[in-house]
């Protein structure tokens, strides 16, 4: 609707100045002339707005000018650090509140910018994903509403061996990828929790106590690279056609190539030493490149590689059979 391509317009010139008509056509999805035709409607709506040719030239409201048309409510404010990831705004129960988030942020008063950095210390998005699978979380939007007005609260936590209940201090919330996990303090030590095992919430009147310095996303990336550091690992040595090369150690998410040859064989084939965490991981990752790759160590792996193609050789024959070919 041009109502709201006008205000995206005003907006967006007043929180950066001056902007180039191209660039805004290019925000706002127009073209260059709809952009002017926008602002000679603006003009005649009364907002001072101006163009000024040339390579430094571009768009611009006049000096002093402010629109009134910048408050945010609360909700709008948490969502805007989202990247408006539809399914965690849905975990939070705030779908649908981000849409004009950025620009009127970006316009407002100091006082919400204040509250914009308040929001990056108590939500934190990590998208690279540890898997796409959903859990049910449906405490989380309590515990949203806990970690935002930073009240302590009791938890009835599933551990793999028992449930427990701990009295916490909810520091904030990271979503990797579509599994959510509550970074709490426990009598002052940093505890991580997934939310999917929160069996039990109660929210408390006292006041959240956070360590000074505490920073959520540092935190996180800290405790992340501690714990890949802690993965088992499981290296491989395999041989593979020049033609694939390029995608081992890409294409797949646990594959890192840690040593290679640097000569061809007579066949032009190049040995490689991969770094998996697991064999299973391993196993299907190599499967994917078929004769392309073979495995040389360790032999367990060779066995199990060969087992597995050996079986999907079976099931395609029997079923060629079946059906008189």
């Amino acid at each position: 609707m041009r109502a709201d391509r006008l205000l995206s317009l005003l907006l967006t010139l007043q929180a950066e100045g001056k902007v180039k008509a191209k660039e805004l056509a290019r925000r706002l999805e127009v073209s260059p002339r709809t952009i002017y035709r926008d602002l000679d409607a603006l003009t005649a709506a009364g907002v001072p707005v101006y163009a000024e040719p040339g390579p430094t030239g571009g768009v611009a409201l006049m000096d002093g000018y402010q629109t009134r048309l910048t408050g945010m409510s609360s909700a709008e404010l948490q969502t805007l650090f989202f990247g408006k990831p539809t399914a965690l705004l849905q975990d939070l129960g705030l779908s649908g509140v981000a849409d004009a988030a950025l620009l009127k942020l970006q316009t407002s008063l100091p006082a919400s910018r204040q509250g914009a950095s308040r929001a990056r210390q108590h939500l934190y998005i990590d998208t690279t994903g540890w898997a796409k699978s959903r859990e049910a979380v449906p405490l989380l939007p309590l515990l949203y509403e806990a970690v935002w007005q930073e009240r302590r609260v009791t938890l009835r936590y599933a551990r793999s061996d028992k449930t427990v209940t701990r009295f916490v201090d909810p520091l904030g919330l990271v979503a990797r990828g579509s599994t959510w996990y509550l970074i709490a303090a426990v009598e002052g030590e940093l505890r991580t929790y997934r939310v999917s095992r929160v069996e039990g919430l109660e929210l408390t009147d006292a006041p959240c106590r956070r360590p000074d310095g505490f920073d959520l996303a540092a935190y996180w990336e800290a405790s992340k690279a501690a714990f890949r550091e802690a993965l088992p690992r499981y290296p491989v040595t395999v041989r593979a056609r020049p033609d694939v090369l390029e995608r081992i150690g890409v294409s797949g998410r646990y594959a890192r190539v840690v040593a290679e040859a640097q000569t061809a064989d007579a066949g032009g084939w190049v040995r490689l030493k991969l770094l998996f965490e697991v064999d299973w991981e391993a196993c299907e990752y190599l499967l994917s490149f078929g004769p392309a790759v073979e495995v040389l160590e360790p032999p367990q792996l060779r066995r199990q590689i060969a087992q597995r193609s050996a079986e999907t050789v079976r099931l395609y024959t029997g079923e060629h059979e079946l059906l008189g070919g």
